[in-house]
């Protein structure tokens, strides 16, 4: 059996291998793919485990022994899911696997906004706190979170562990989401009460016709100038020059994000230069940790595949 991995390099930067998927047939690994080299790629493999690279229906077409493919991701939009199901390949998602590192860098962008951490890392590089007259040097602020209302948009896996951190914070989490949960233990709230209401505004929502544009200037306009907004979710969800506008007028105090419309960054992104604005690579799964354990996931899928019972099976 052909197993074909079109981007491994989306998921390692040379810490793992792919040694776990030898044990189902001959891995033939490539760095990336670009679209157009995918059929090619994948030849007459039996096998696609994918991240990014689009699995078209041309793909299928011209790769007619291909009967599965499986994701290194929870999100499957970069596959034919109509046409993958037309031609009898099962497709699986990685289900839940980066609950915890999302969740882990989520608190580390508010703490570094909470915390001005950039800027006093930059104050002590540059020299400014040897020349202090006292022993504590803060000219910049530095804000509790203690007290603060921090609003959850969505509530699922992620959602709802970033939740239980912010409430050990001691903060008041309110709580917008499509479908009201059961038992939960938060203030569940309209959207509108959720920007007027947050000091720390959080995206855990997926990307949808509904969801894209949330963070635009209609709903900015509602939060409070100290207010933070936070996005580690998907970077559509932002109107990137609406957020940049809200930062570099004062509107809003700042925000974190970990996701953009268009990845690797354009140089002209809005965000690059707004004030108070921390950009991460969209790093938020990528632990070591994490990575290995979406790895087992993905070979966990592939063997209940073979064994004839799919997990995680999204057609």
């Amino acid at each position: 059996m052909k197993i074909v991995i079109p981007d491994w390099n989306t998921m390692s930067a040379s810490q793992m291998g792919f040694s776990v998927f030898e044990e189902f047939g001959e891995v033939v690994c490539c760095g990336m793919t670009k679209p157009e080299e995918a059929s090619q790629k994948i030849g007459d493999a039996e096998i696609v485990l994918v991240n990014k690279t689009p699995i078209t229906e041309q793909v299928m077409e011209e790769c007619p022994n291909l009967k599965y493919i499986g994701l290194f991701a929870t999100g499957y939009n970069n596959i034919d899911i109509a046409s993958a199901t037309r031609h009898g390949i099962t497709v699986c998602n990685a289900g839940e696997y980066s609950t915890n590192a999302v969740v882990q860098h989520t608190f580390a962008l508010l703490l570094s906004l909470a915390g001005n951490l950039r800027t006093y890392e930059k104050a002590v590089s540059d020299g400014e706190w040897e020349r202090s007259q006292t022993f504590s040097y803060f000219p910049y602020p530095v804000h509790e979170l203690y007290g603060k209302t921090f609003a959850v948009i969505g509530y699922g896996s992620i959602g709802k562990g970033v939740a239980k951190v912010a409430d050990a914070f001691g903060m008041k989490v309110i709580v917008n989401t499509r479908t009201v949960p059961q038992n939960c233990p938060f203030e569940i709230v309209s959207q509108k009460e959720a920007f007027e209401r947050a000091d720390v505004l959080s995206v855990h929502c997926p990307l949808t016709e509904q969801t894209e544009n949330l963070i635009r200037r209609e709903n900015l306009d509602l939060m409070k100038p100290t207010a933070f907004v936070i996005n580690t979710a998907r970077g559509g969800i932002v109107n990137e020059q609406d957020l940049a506008d809200a930062l570099n007028s004062g509107r809003i105090a700042g925000a974190g994000v970990d996701v953009l419309r268009v990845e690797p960054m354009l140089p002209d992104t809005p965000l690059k230069t707004a004030k108070n604005c921390m950009i991460t690579p969209h790093i938020a799964w990528s632990a070591l940790e994490t990575r290995e354990r979406l790895v087992n996931i993905v070979a966990d899928n592939l063997r209940n595949f073979l064994q004839g019972h799919p997990t995680n099976q999204v057609n």
